[in-house]
């Protein structure tokens, strides 16, 4: 059996693995310790020497030279959470150790939440709620709707969650267009949606939805002349980064076009400063970072996690084992 720990944040344990899914880890190897914080690992030289698997989360340790020095042992990090980026180093990658990522089950509970606000989009839901709690009243006129039959949505992207979002929204009379430089015409006709330039995902559909990474290659990609294309009564949807806009650009457009609606469950920086215009423009809906995996969505994260590691003990291929070329890649 392989010597393992399981180093997290108290709460994202519970959230993640909890006393279920220890037990389930604790059956299939010889778990060290009871679950650990980053800061306790660090003051456990002896657990270091032994370890050969660890299960982490949001807190895992930094895998820096001087933590692979003392973990001389380590084979395999199965990290149920998303994004791997903020605790790999060079060193880690040069020690060629296995390591995988919860990030596609993460990509589950935002493209649920997309669907559901694309949908509620197109019925204008957003116009008609924040006008109704401005006035106490209902507004004199309706507003226009795009509605939910030959409506336009786009998407800006097509990773895992993009392509998650687009198969969720197959059952719907909608056309769904695209921008994504990555994607072949091949993958497309696969896809069933249609490849268009960036500019007129902005001027054609009635819902943009933004599912780029935060890549230095990205960082403000969507500027203020994407948001001035767009059709009059569209909605914006961010849950990707906030970095990924121009935000600055952004509130000067939706400044002087009250017609559009930006829903933002991320924002650069995260929360808005104190005073930011996005806090208080009636065509703005804040969320805080909540589409992804939230309390019991996160224990597919775990199990995954779990299964992943049953594939490696038996020798077999991981599912979502990541390298170095594609950690680039992810956000």
């Amino acid at each position: 059996m392989h010597k393992a720990l399981i180093v997290l944040d108290p709460q994202a344990f519970e959230l993640i693995y909890g006393l279920p899914y220890k037990t389930e880890i604790a059956h299939r190897t010889h778990l060290l310790a009871e679950p650990l914080t980053n800061k306790e690992i660090l003051s456990r030289p002896d657990l270091l020497a032994e370890v050969e698997v660890i299960f982490s989360g949001w807190g895992a340790p930094k895998l820096t030279a001087e933590f692979l020095a003392a973990t001389p042992n380590l084979r395999a990090v199965f990290y149920g959470a998303g994004s791997i980026r903020h605790f790999t180093t060079d060193a880690f990658w040069d020690r060629r150790i296995i390591i995988t990522s919860a990030y596609a089950m993460n990509a589950v509970p935002v493209a649920e939440y997309t669907l559901a606000t694309i949908l509620l989009s197109l019925k204008s839901f957003w116009r008609h709620s924040l006008e109704s709690k401005r006035l106490g009243r209902f507004p004199s006129e309706r507003v226009p709707c795009a509605g939910g039959f030959g409506s336009k949505v786009g998407l800006i992207s097509l990773g895992m969650i993009g392509r998650l979002v687009r198969e969720r929204l197959r059952p719907f009379d909608l056309e769904v267009l695209a921008y994504d430089p990555f994607v072949t015409p091949e993958q497309a006709t696969v896809l069933g949606i249609e490849m268009v330039a960036l500019d007129e995902i902005f001027k054609q559909c009635d819902v943009v939805s933004l599912h780029t990474p935060w890549l230095k290659e990205t960082e403000g990609m969507i500027q203020g002349r994407h948001f001035e294309l767009m059709k009059k009564n569209a909605t914006f949807l961010n849950t990707a980064r906030g970095a990924v806009v121009r935000e600055s650009e952004m509130i000067e457009v939706l400044k002087h076009r009250p017609d559009l609606t930006a829903l933002l469950d991320v924002t650069y920086p995260e929360p808005p400063v104190a005073g930011s215009p996005l806090w208080t423009l009636p065509n703005v809906v804040l969320t805080p970072h909540i589409a992804g995996s939230q309390d019991h969505e996160c224990r597919r994260m775990g199990r995954l996690m779990i299964d992943e590691y049953d594939r490696w003990n038996r020798g077999e291929n991981l599912k979502w084992a990541i390298s170095k070329e594609k950690a680039a890649l992810l956000a």
